[in-house]
C-alpha cells in the first residue's frame, strides 16, 4: 500500500475506531475519503435494500445523488450484483452508465460484504478520466475491509 493509503487509513483509525453506530461511520468515512482524496467530486455509500433488491443512497458528500439503483443497472449496480470492485477510465464509455452528475468521468466502487451478505458498496467518482488505478482499488479494498470491522 502507498504512503497516501497508509496515511488515510490511519486517519480513519482515529477518527472511527470506537465508533459503533453505522450512520456515523458510513458518513465520517465519506467525508475523509472527500477530504483527502484528490481529483474526486463525490464520495459515498450506497446501502442494500434485500426487499426492493436495490440499492438506496447512504451517507455521501458532493452533488446530490441518484437514490436508487437496482441491481445490475449503472457501475454502482454492476458492482453490487457481481460483488466484484468496478475501476472505470471513462463511465461514459460503460454499459448502462447512470449519469447522476455530468461531470463524473471516472468512477471506482467496492463491494461492501459481510459474513457473505451485500451491505452496499463504496462509490467515488472523478471529474478526471482515468482518476483510479490498482493503487487506489488496493488502498480502498484495505479501507473497506476495516470499515466492515467495525460495522
Amino acid at each position: 500500500m502507498n504512503q497516501f493509503y497508509e496515511e488515510l487509513n490511519q486517519q480513519f483509525h482515529a477518527l472511527l475506531s470506537d465508533e459503533t453506530q453505522p450512520i456515523t461511520i458510513y458518513a465520517n468515512t465519506a467525508a475523509l475519503l472527500f477530504q483527502q482524496m484528490p481529483d474526486i467530486n463525490w464520495a459515498g455509500f450506497y446501502l442494500f435494500d434485500p426487499d426492493k433488491n436495490e440499492l438506496y443512497l447512504g451517507p455521501f458528500q458532493g452533488k446530490t445523488a441518484c437514490m436508487h439503483i437496482p441491481l445490475g443497472k449503472g457501475v454502482c449496480g454492476t458492482c453490487a450484483s457481481t460483488r466484484a470492485i468496478q475501476r472505470v477510465d471513462d463511465v461514459h464509455q460503460f454499459p448502462g452508465h447512470i449519469a447522476c452528475d455530468a461531470s463524473s468521468n471516472a468512477e471506482i466502487v467496492l463491494p461492501l460484504i459481510k459474513e457473505d451478505q451485500l451491505i452496499g458498496v463504496l462509490d467515488i467518482d472523478s471529474t478526471c478520466f482515468n482518476r483510479f488505478d490498482e493503487e487506489d482499488e488496493q488502498g480502498l479494498s484495505k479501507l473497506c475491509q476495516d470499515l466492515l470491522l467495525l460495522l
